[in-house]
Protein backbone atom coordinates (compact mmCIF):
# COMPACT_ATOMS: atom_id res chain seq x y z
CA UNK A 1 0.00 0.00 0.00
CA UNK A 2 1.35 3.44 -0.91
CA UNK A 3 2.08 6.08 1.71
CA UNK A 4 -1.00 8.04 2.83
CA UNK A 5 -1.61 11.68 2.04
CA UNK A 6 -0.66 14.08 4.82
CA UNK A 7 -3.71 15.66 6.46
CA UNK A 8 -3.55 19.44 6.99
CA UNK A 9 -4.62 21.08 10.23
CA UNK A 10 -8.21 22.12 10.93
CA UNK A 11 -7.64 24.41 13.96
CA UNK A 12 -8.96 21.79 16.35
CA UNK A 13 -6.73 23.04 19.18
CA UNK A 14 -6.89 26.80 18.70
CA UNK A 15 -6.13 28.72 21.88
CA UNK A 16 -4.90 25.66 23.78
CA UNK A 17 -1.51 25.28 25.45
CA UNK A 18 0.08 21.84 25.33
CA UNK A 19 3.09 20.26 27.02
CA UNK A 20 4.69 17.47 24.98
CA UNK A 21 7.53 15.31 26.29
CA UNK A 22 10.22 13.62 24.19
CA UNK A 23 9.40 16.01 21.37
CA UNK A 24 12.86 16.63 19.88
CA UNK A 25 13.32 14.56 16.77
CA UNK A 26 11.61 12.73 13.94
CA UNK A 27 9.45 10.36 15.99
CA UNK A 28 5.94 10.54 17.40
CA UNK A 29 6.76 13.38 19.79
CA UNK A 30 8.17 15.60 17.06
CA UNK A 31 5.26 14.79 14.76
CA UNK A 32 2.82 15.61 17.55
CA UNK A 33 4.50 18.95 18.22
CA UNK A 34 4.15 19.92 14.56
CA UNK A 35 0.55 18.66 14.35
CA UNK A 36 -0.47 20.62 17.44
CA UNK A 37 0.97 23.80 15.97
CA UNK A 38 -0.86 23.14 12.71
CA UNK A 39 -4.04 22.74 14.75
CA UNK A 40 -3.58 26.15 16.38
CA UNK A 41 -2.08 25.23 19.76
CA UNK A 42 0.80 26.80 21.62
CA UNK A 43 3.32 24.19 22.69
CA UNK A 44 5.92 23.67 25.39
CA UNK A 45 8.23 20.85 24.39
CA UNK A 46 10.61 18.90 26.59
CA UNK A 47 13.27 16.31 25.87
CA UNK A 48 16.32 14.86 27.60
CA UNK A 49 18.48 15.77 24.58
CA UNK A 50 19.04 19.49 25.07
CA UNK A 51 20.80 20.21 21.76
CA UNK A 52 18.19 18.44 19.63
CA UNK A 53 15.45 20.09 21.66
CA UNK A 54 16.81 23.57 20.98
CA UNK A 55 17.19 22.82 17.29
CA UNK A 56 13.59 21.57 17.16
CA UNK A 57 12.31 24.66 18.98
CA UNK A 58 14.16 26.99 16.61
CA UNK A 59 12.92 25.19 13.50
CA UNK A 60 9.30 25.18 14.65
CA UNK A 61 9.48 28.79 15.86
CA UNK A 62 10.70 29.92 12.45
CA UNK A 63 7.74 28.21 10.80
CA UNK A 64 4.95 28.83 13.32
CA UNK A 65 6.14 31.87 15.30
CA UNK A 66 8.30 32.20 18.40
CA UNK A 67 5.29 33.06 20.55
CA UNK A 68 3.82 29.62 19.90
CA UNK A 69 6.84 27.44 20.72
CA UNK A 70 8.98 27.23 23.81
CA UNK A 71 11.12 24.45 25.26
CA UNK A 72 12.90 23.27 28.37
CA UNK A 73 15.20 20.25 28.69
CA UNK A 74 13.45 17.56 30.70
CA UNK A 75 14.55 14.08 31.71
CA UNK A 76 11.34 12.43 32.91
CA UNK A 77 13.28 10.26 35.36
CA UNK A 78 14.12 13.43 37.33
CA UNK A 79 11.23 14.84 39.36
CA UNK A 80 12.88 18.26 39.66
CA UNK A 81 13.10 18.57 35.87
CA UNK A 82 9.50 17.44 35.46
CA UNK A 83 8.31 20.07 37.92
CA UNK A 84 10.40 22.70 36.12
CA UNK A 85 8.83 21.83 32.75
CA UNK A 86 5.29 22.29 34.05
CA UNK A 87 6.23 25.46 35.95
CA UNK A 88 7.72 26.78 32.70
CA UNK A 89 4.43 26.17 30.89
CA UNK A 90 2.50 28.05 33.54
CA UNK A 91 4.95 30.95 33.55
CA UNK A 92 5.13 31.20 29.76
CA UNK A 93 1.44 30.82 28.99
CA UNK A 94 -0.45 31.22 32.25
CA UNK A 95 -1.32 27.56 32.46
CA UNK A 96 -1.85 24.52 30.28
CA UNK A 97 -4.71 22.61 28.72
CA UNK A 98 -3.19 19.46 27.21
CA UNK A 99 -0.33 17.16 28.18
CA UNK A 100 1.10 14.50 25.89
CA UNK A 101 3.30 12.00 27.70
CA UNK A 102 5.40 10.61 24.88
CA UNK A 103 8.68 9.75 26.62
CA UNK A 104 9.57 6.08 26.48
CA UNK A 105 12.57 3.81 26.17
CA UNK A 106 12.84 0.42 24.51
CA UNK A 107 15.52 -2.20 24.10
CA UNK A 108 15.85 -5.87 23.32
CA UNK A 109 16.93 -8.58 25.75
CA UNK A 110 15.51 -11.99 26.51
CA UNK A 111 14.36 -12.33 30.08
CA UNK A 112 17.02 -14.86 31.09
CA UNK A 113 19.74 -12.44 29.94
CA UNK A 114 18.12 -9.20 31.07
CA UNK A 115 19.91 -7.35 33.87
CA UNK A 116 18.28 -5.46 36.70
CA UNK A 117 19.73 -2.28 35.22
CA UNK A 118 18.14 -2.90 31.82
CA UNK A 119 14.78 -3.65 33.39
CA UNK A 120 14.88 -0.65 35.73
CA UNK A 121 15.98 1.84 33.07
CA UNK A 122 13.13 0.99 30.71
CA UNK A 123 10.58 1.01 33.52
CA UNK A 124 11.86 4.30 34.93
CA UNK A 125 11.63 6.20 31.66
CA UNK A 126 8.53 4.58 30.19
CA UNK A 127 6.28 3.94 33.19
CA UNK A 128 7.67 5.99 36.06
CA UNK A 129 8.26 8.96 33.75
CA UNK A 130 4.67 8.83 32.56
CA UNK A 131 3.54 8.64 36.18
CA UNK A 132 5.61 11.70 37.15
CA UNK A 133 4.31 13.76 34.24
CA UNK A 134 0.71 12.63 34.69
CA UNK A 135 0.88 13.54 38.36
CA UNK A 136 2.28 16.98 37.54
CA UNK A 137 -0.33 17.46 34.81
CA UNK A 138 -3.27 16.53 37.02
CA UNK A 139 -2.07 18.75 39.86
CA UNK A 140 -1.81 21.72 37.49
CA UNK A 141 -5.12 21.05 35.72
CA UNK A 142 -7.00 20.45 38.98
CA UNK A 143 -5.65 23.69 40.42
CA UNK A 144 -6.63 25.68 37.33
CA UNK A 145 -10.16 24.29 37.46
CA UNK A 146 -10.95 24.56 33.76
CA UNK A 147 -10.67 20.92 32.70
CA UNK A 148 -8.05 19.60 30.33
CA UNK A 149 -6.70 16.52 28.62
CA UNK A 150 -3.83 14.09 29.15
CA UNK A 151 -2.79 11.71 26.36
CA UNK A 152 -0.28 8.96 27.13
CA UNK A 153 1.73 6.97 24.60
CA UNK A 154 1.35 3.25 25.23
CA UNK A 155 1.93 0.41 22.73
CA UNK A 156 0.19 -2.67 21.39
CA UNK A 157 3.06 -4.57 23.03
CA UNK A 158 1.26 -3.85 26.30
CA UNK A 159 -1.34 -6.37 25.05
CA UNK A 160 0.69 -8.60 22.75
CA UNK A 161 3.74 -10.71 23.57
CA UNK A 162 7.02 -10.14 21.75
CA UNK A 163 10.35 -11.86 22.31
CA UNK A 164 12.95 -9.70 24.02
CA UNK A 165 10.44 -7.06 25.08
CA UNK A 166 9.42 -8.11 28.61
CA UNK A 167 10.57 -4.84 30.19
CA UNK A 168 9.01 -2.63 27.51
CA UNK A 169 5.78 -4.64 27.43
CA UNK A 170 5.46 -4.50 31.21
CA UNK A 171 6.07 -0.74 31.17
CA UNK A 172 3.52 -0.10 28.44
CA UNK A 173 0.92 -2.32 30.11
CA UNK A 174 1.56 -0.23 33.21
CA UNK A 175 0.96 2.96 31.22
CA UNK A 176 -2.40 1.55 30.14
CA UNK A 177 -3.41 0.75 33.74
CA UNK A 178 -2.13 4.14 34.93
CA UNK A 179 -4.22 5.83 32.23
CA UNK A 180 -7.41 4.07 33.33
CA UNK A 181 -6.90 4.79 37.04
CA UNK A 182 -5.92 8.42 36.44
CA UNK A 183 -9.02 8.88 34.28
CA UNK A 184 -11.33 7.72 37.06
CA UNK A 185 -9.76 10.11 39.53
CA UNK A 186 -9.48 13.09 37.16
CA UNK A 187 -13.09 12.91 35.94
CA UNK A 188 -14.13 14.57 39.20
CA UNK A 189 -12.49 17.83 38.07
CA UNK A 190 -13.30 17.61 34.39
CA UNK A 191 -10.01 16.24 33.07
CA UNK A 192 -9.89 13.42 30.52
CA UNK A 193 -7.03 10.90 30.37
CA UNK A 194 -6.61 8.57 27.40
CA UNK A 195 -3.79 6.76 25.62
CA UNK A 196 -2.75 5.72 22.14
CA UNK A 197 -1.24 2.29 21.52
CA UNK A 198 0.74 2.27 18.26
CA UNK A 199 2.01 -0.93 16.69
CA UNK A 200 4.85 0.12 14.40
CA UNK A 201 5.71 3.74 13.66
CA UNK A 202 8.99 4.21 11.84
CA UNK A 203 11.58 6.83 12.79
CA UNK A 204 15.39 7.06 12.65
CA UNK A 205 15.96 6.09 16.28
CA UNK A 206 14.00 2.85 15.86
CA UNK A 207 16.21 1.86 12.95
CA UNK A 208 19.29 2.31 15.16
CA UNK A 209 18.07 0.08 17.99
CA UNK A 210 16.18 -2.61 16.04
CA UNK A 211 17.50 -5.14 13.56
CA UNK A 212 16.39 -5.01 9.94
CA UNK A 213 15.15 -8.59 10.27
CA UNK A 214 12.85 -7.72 13.17
CA UNK A 215 11.54 -4.62 11.43
CA UNK A 216 10.75 -6.69 8.33
CA UNK A 217 8.97 -9.26 10.49
CA UNK A 218 6.90 -6.62 12.30
CA UNK A 219 6.05 -4.82 9.07
CA UNK A 220 4.84 -8.11 7.60
CA UNK A 221 2.29 -8.40 10.39
CA UNK A 222 0.67 -5.10 9.45
CA UNK A 223 -2.38 -5.48 7.22
CA UNK A 224 -1.33 -2.57 5.02
CA UNK A 225 2.12 -4.09 4.52
CA UNK A 226 3.82 -0.97 5.80
CA UNK A 227 4.66 0.77 9.05
CA UNK A 228 2.84 3.89 10.25
CA UNK A 229 4.23 7.34 9.67
CA UNK A 230 4.72 9.18 13.01
CA UNK A 231 2.20 11.82 11.94
CA UNK A 232 -0.46 9.11 11.60
CA UNK A 233 -0.08 8.44 15.32
CA UNK A 234 -0.05 12.18 15.98
CA UNK A 235 -3.40 12.52 14.18
CA UNK A 236 -5.03 10.22 16.74
CA UNK A 237 -3.35 12.13 19.58
CA UNK A 238 -4.88 15.33 18.14
CA UNK A 239 -8.29 13.63 18.12
CA UNK A 240 -7.94 12.60 21.77
CA UNK A 241 -6.74 16.09 22.72
CA UNK A 242 -9.61 17.81 20.91
CA UNK A 243 -13.27 18.29 21.62
CA UNK A 244 -14.13 15.53 19.15
CA UNK A 245 -13.36 12.98 21.89
CA UNK A 246 -15.22 14.83 24.65
CA UNK A 247 -16.97 11.70 25.98
CA UNK A 248 -13.85 9.52 26.02
CA UNK A 249 -11.75 8.95 29.12
CA UNK A 250 -9.79 5.97 30.41
CA UNK A 251 -9.57 4.56 26.89
CA UNK A 252 -6.54 3.04 25.18
CA UNK A 253 -6.90 3.51 21.42
CA UNK A 254 -4.85 1.17 19.22
CA UNK A 255 -3.27 2.81 16.18
CA UNK A 256 -2.47 -0.33 14.30
CA UNK A 257 -3.23 -2.50 11.29
CA UNK A 258 -1.64 -5.53 12.90
CA UNK A 259 -3.44 -8.80 12.27
CA UNK A 260 -1.18 -11.30 14.03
Amino acid sequence: MSAPQYIPGHQLLTGRTAVITAAAGAGIGGATARKFLEEGARIVIGDAHARRLKETEQALAEEFGAANVTSLPCDVTDETQVQALFAHAEQAHGGLDIVVNNAGLGGTAELTEMTDAQWSKVLDVTLNGTFRCTRAALRSLRSAGRGGVVVNNASVVGWRAQTGQAHYAAAKAGVMALTRCAAVEAAAYGVRVNAVAPSLAMHPHLVKVTSAELLDELTGKEAFGRYAEPWEIANVIVFLASGYSSYMTGEVVPVSSQHA
